[in-house]
């Protein structure tokens, strides 16, 4: 028998981004002013076809980039290019107004929901373009908040701009050898004689350079704009400077686990041109709303990516038919129930996601109350780590359920999950994310206002309402007053994690609670399904083990902490563990 005669399994076709999502119609429905939405909602099925039918084949001509770094003389030449495919999606992002959409405001509040909704639509068929771009995003935002008058007028407007022929993209440079994450050791430092000059090595490329002390630790260091070429302004018609001409020298491109389009680098800086953001020695603080917003992104990445690996499997289910080509897997309950555990997730993290967007999008447009600028606070970094923690499982269970075709490159879900994983790592660790959450709440005001906007939507539950879903409402109450006792002083030193875990599945039920009021309210047909979501998220998804994680790391002591170092090192204290 030859290879294409005998069984062969029909080819599954994934239905619109949009229009097929269990998710978004409904949502965008109650979050947006129909005005708005009737404008908007034409463009974001003209983009869905365009991810389905255009941008997604771009994907097949995506590959790694490439480093030259000396000519056939021996000149020092660094070429780097990233692959044709990676520059094409990348100009089609840039033409749809990601990142400008945010800029132009043209729907004020709502722009940051429009351009993100465009995001979670492509995130599945990016590869990776989002992450140069959720950077330039930041460098905009930042330069909008404190760029000079020039930077203002020459560099910020091609920051967001959706033409990819004059755009620039921006990168954040802050990784050294000495801190990752923890940039008070970074060793790049800035010297002046009219212009800034920076001089250090980087695991990336730095925009932290150090102008205080060593001993100021991170109140040492100071935010610049480094041009990767100079002159940084130039005539169109001009020549494209030397990749060395502002002697930035590249030493190898990273090998990594996954994000393999996007070239990851180790340079140098050697007398670099440098402009100063902001004020001297205040580059942490110039440098913050970089790292909110390419949080969020990092956030609705993870939810984009069990979005297209869900539509995958659902759509293969489809078609595939077992016991004998008799019943397809969509009609096999165990089957379906493993994608409907799935949906669960993506369900609870979209809401829990774009409530945070909703958030970012008043405050930018200076629309956000005092309150929901604390929640803004908080939520940022639950949402990147309780997304990012939550994906990698879910698109797990995605490409197990197609079985050995699952773990085919052909599928993408390989892709996919490679890529999900650096969200639980860029932009902070869980861990990381923890520790910033517990001095957000730091501010007590910051958790009163979580808490008084919690309480807000539980009593905007009619009395019918109320009464459906009593357990789960019960739980939702008793996980709150955990949550604030957690973060009574003194936390102990095992609370921030799990405490973050916990805050992430109640914000999550917060949202999905205010989707069920709504459409119970407005007598939607996904009125019954929407309190099922809510039931199933609060009773069966971990929020009740959440709660007796924080109970137990709460009364953990510090004997726990020795056993901990026993488990992992062999000894507790001084004495060695013998087997």
């Amino acid at each position: 028998m030859r290879i294409d005669e005998g069984f062969q399994i029909p080819l599954f076709e994934e239905g619109h981004p949009l229009l097929s999502d269990p998710v978004l119609p409904a949502l965008l429905r109650r979050t947006f002013p129909e005005d708005v939405l009737n404008e908007i909602e034409p463009d974001l099925v003209r983009f869905g076809n365009a991810v389905q039918n255009d941008i997604r084949a771009l994907g097949e001509r995506v590959a790694s980039p490439t480093l030259t770094q000396y000519d056939q003389w021996g000149k020092r030449v660094d070429d780097l290019r990233s692959s044709e495919g990676f520059r094409l999606i990348k100009a089609r992002a840039q033409e749809e107004g990601l990142p400008g959409i945010f800029y132009e405001r043209k729907y004020g509040q709502y722009s940051r929901p429009y351009g993100f909704t465009k995001v979670l639509l492509m995130t599945g068929d990016c590869h990776m373009v989002f992450c140069p771009l959720s950077m330039t995003d930041g460098a905009a935002r930042v330069i909008e908040l404190a760029g000079s008058t020039a930077m203002k007028e020459h560099i910020y407007p091609r920051l967001i701009s959706r033409d990819p022929s004059r755009t620039y993209v921006s990168g954040q440079w802050m990784t050294e050898r000495p801190g990752g994450s923890d940039v008070s050791m970074t060793e790049t430092t800035a010297t002046s004689d009219g212009k800034a000059h920076l001089l250090g090595e980087q695991y990336t490329l730095n925009a932290l350079a150090r102008t205080g002390s060593v001993a100021a630790g991170s109140r040492g260091l100071s935010l610049f704009l480094i041009p990767l070429r100079t002159p940084l302004l130039r005539d169109s018609t001009a020549p494209v400077p030397s990749a060395n001409s502002n002697k930035i020298f590249v030493h190898r491109l990273k090998n990594k686990f996954g994000t393999h389009p996007v070239p990851t680098a180790e340079l140098s800086l050697e007398g670099s041109e440098a402009y100063l953001i902001g004020q001297l020695n205040q580059g942490v603080k110039s440098i913050t709303p970089v790292l909110n917003i390419t949080r969020v992104w990092s956030a609705i990445s993870s939810v984009g990516y069990i979005r297209r690996c869900l539509a995958i499997a659902g759509s293969y289910a489809n078609v595939r038919a077992i016991q004998g080509g008799q019943r397809l897997l969509r009609d096999t309950p165990l089957h379906v129930a493993q994608l409907a555990a799935i949906n669960l997730t993506y369900r609870a993290l979209a809401h829990l996601v774009f409530g945070t967007i909703r958030l970012l999008g008043k405050s930018e447009c200076g629309r956000a109350t005092r309150e929901e600028e604390g929640m803004l606070r908080a939520l940022t970094p639950v949402a990147k780590a309780f997304a990012a923690e939550k994906a990698s499982g879910a698109i797990e269970e995605a490409m197990a359920s197609l079985g050995g075709q699952g773990y085919m490159e052909e599928t993408q879900i390989g892709r996919l999950l490679r890529d999900s994983l650096v969200e639980k790592i860029w932009e902070g660790t869980v861990t990381v994310l923890s520790l910033d959450l517990l001095r957000a709440f730091k501010e007590s005001w910051v958790l009163q206002a979580f808490v008084a906007w919690a309480n807000t939507v539980i009593s905007s539950c009619s009395q019918t309402l109320a009464k459906t879903i009593e357990a789960p409402l019960r739980v939702l109450n008793t996980a709150l007053g955990t949550l604030e006792a957690a973060y009574r002083p003194p936390v102990p030193s095992l609370l921030p994690r799990p405490a973050l875990m916990l805050m992430g599945y109640v914000a999550s039920a917060l949202f999905l609670l205010e989707q069920a009021v709504w459409s119970h309210g407005t007598g939607s047909t996904d009125s019954l399904l929407d309190i099922e979501v809510l039931r199933r998220w609060v009773m069966e998804a971990g929020l009740v083990t959440a709660i007796e994680d924080v109970t137990r790391a709460q009364e953990a002591s510090k004997q726990r902490e020795a056993t901990d170092v026993a488990l992992v090192f062999g000894s507790i204290g001084e004495v060695r563990v013998k087997l």
